[in-house]
């Protein structure tokens, strides 16, 4: 039987994780949704084009005009954008759901390992995405991560962008937290899959158990009722006590020949008594008077 790990060793230290987890997913959620629907993208990019950073967004009007195919590259398209909004709302969904299920007890180790890779894995896509590089233009080549991932927010030609960068900048540390996070979640659930000798020993006890008793119970059903018997090792005086005893009214009482003679006034009571006997028969049938109806007329007194 194979053996699926259902407890933590460490049910507590997910507690913890969960809400070290729950504001730094509130502000991933947060940023993701407020650089959604390109607010400050195509800004940087232009920043960085004025700086000699990148290349320009006029790169494609250029193409266009020239009719050249040009792919925007990743760190400025809108992939990135929508990619990192959907993952942010995903994500807390989860921690929203698995919270209850931990509590309940049935968010086993196995689905934890499952849903933390998954998780990892986004946010490492999304990571990459964000410090990817730009090479559309060979004259401003950007090899590793955009300006402001690597430069100070000061360096902004518009200063109006400053702070959209910081905002940038701190999706980017926030994301590489999460996934340092969701690692170590990640190392929990794993270790908690792996079962030790003892608690095997304690897995198999418990199966036993349940075997037993599953058999016990196919017993019992199979095997059909009937009255208990009394054993033969039985001794006599405790057969003794077993037997029912008789009360006065019983007939068997009334009949025995060792109680008859040491009851008081058997014998007196044993026969009717005279005027009591007298009394029946004169309401015997056969010596009952005549009654007539109407009565005869009485004799009249001289």
């Amino acid at each position: 039987m194979v053996y699926f790990p259902r407890r933590w060793r460490k049910h507590n230290l997910f507690y913890i994780l969960m809400a070290i987890e729950f504001p730094i997913t509130v502000v991933i959620l947060t940023f993701t949704g407020i650089a959604s629907h390109d607010l400050y993208r195509t800004k940087l990019w232009q920043d960085g084009a004025d700086n000699g950073f990148n290349s320009s967004p006029d790169e494609i009007l250029y193409a266009a005009a020239n009719y050249r195919s040009y792919k925007v590259p990743m760190v400025w398209g809108s992939f990135i954008t929508n990619f990192n909004l959907v993952i942010g709302v995903l994500s807390t969904f989860i921690l929203i759901t698995k919270l209850p299920v931990h509590i309940l007890r049935i968010f086993y180790p196995p689905l934890s390992v499952f849903v933390h890779v998954g998780l990892f894995i986004i946010y490492i896509v999304s990571v990459s995405y964000q410090a990817g590089p730009d090479k559309s233009d060979p004259k401003h080549l950007q090899p590793g991560p955009p300006w402001y991932i690597t430069k100070s927010c000061s360096v902004a030609s518009n200063k109006d962008n400053i702070g959209y960068c910081k905002q940038a900048k701190a999706l980017f540390a926030f994301t590489i937290i999460i996934i340092v996070l969701y690692f170590v979640e990640i190392i929990v659930s794993v270790h908690s899959c792996f079962i030790t000798k003892e608690e095997k020993a304690e897995h198999d006890e418990r199966r036993e158990e349940k075997r037993t008793m599953k058999e016990y119970e196919d017993m019992v059903l199979k095997t059909p009722r009937t009255l208990p018997m009394m054993s033969p090792a039985l001794p006599v005086a405790d057969a003794t006590h077993m037997m029912p005893t008789m009360s006065s009214r019983s007939p068997d009482f009334s009949t025995s020949g060792s109680a008859s003679s040491d009851l008081p006034l058997r014998d007196h009571f044993s026969t009717p008594h005279p005027r009591l006997q007298e009394s029946l028969e004169t309401l015997a049938p056969g010596n009952q008077p005549q009654i007539y109806f109407p009565p005869p007329p009485k004799a009249a007194k001289v």
